[in-house]
């Protein structure tokens, strides 16, 4: 199974977790998926009062110069961890 195989089923897998991961989780799922389908952060960060948009852009951006192959890689990792940890339905 391809690098990309693998990051596109993790997409699909993640979707039937059981229960929520933590924000933590969330955010490095969130990094890792941006930084494997975009690159590095191409946006400025968020105001001030937007304290969810910071936390996900300063994830993201956390991301910075890792290989897009290597994001999907560790995304699927981590979707791979997570189901053994919350189980699928």
């Amino acid at each position: 199974m391809s690098v990309q195989e693998k990051f596109d089923k993790a997409a699909e897998d993640v979707k039937k977790l059981k229960a929520k991961p933590t924000d933590e989780e969330l955010l490095e799922l969130y990094a890792l998926f941006k930084q494997a389908t975009i690159g590095d952060c191409n946006t400025s960060r968020p105001g001030l009062f937007d304290l969810k948009g910071k936390a996900k852009w300063d994830a993201w951006n956390g991301k910075k110069g890792m290989d897009q192959n290597e994001a999907r890689e560790a995304y699927a990792t981590k979707v791979n961890h997570l189901i053994e940890i919350y189980g699928t339905e």
